[in-house]
């Protein structure tokens, strides 16, 4: 029993250690550190959707989400700002 226990108490520490994934859909404020910024330019097509973090944050950043991650991004980044001005662009098609 004391086995078992333990076991469950290991378990349970290791699943509380690991990494946290940022989460669209979480209904907690996601804030990103400093060190967690993600400094490269990220090519625009796969950006999939972006939010800023919460004013309680400490940092203000951006979540960017890619296909198969969640990067935090410097709002003030000049490729990010390019970015913001390329969506409010309208579409100009021919007719």
């Amino acid at each position: 029993m004391k086995i078992s226990l333990a076991l469950l108490m290991l378990l349970l520490a290791a699943a509380c250690t690991g990494r946290k994934a940022v989460s669209f859909r979480s209904p907690r404020p996601t804030c990103c550190p400093k060190e967690m910024l993600f400094r490269r330019k990220i090519q625009a097509s796969r950006i999939q959707e972006f939010r800023y973090t919460a004013s309680s944050c400490a940092l203000k950043a951006v979540l960017v989400k890619l296909p198969k991650l969640t990067l935090c991004v410097d709002p003030e980044e000049k490729w990010f700002q390019e970015y913001l001005r390329m969506q409010k662009k309208p579409n100009t098609s021919s007719t």
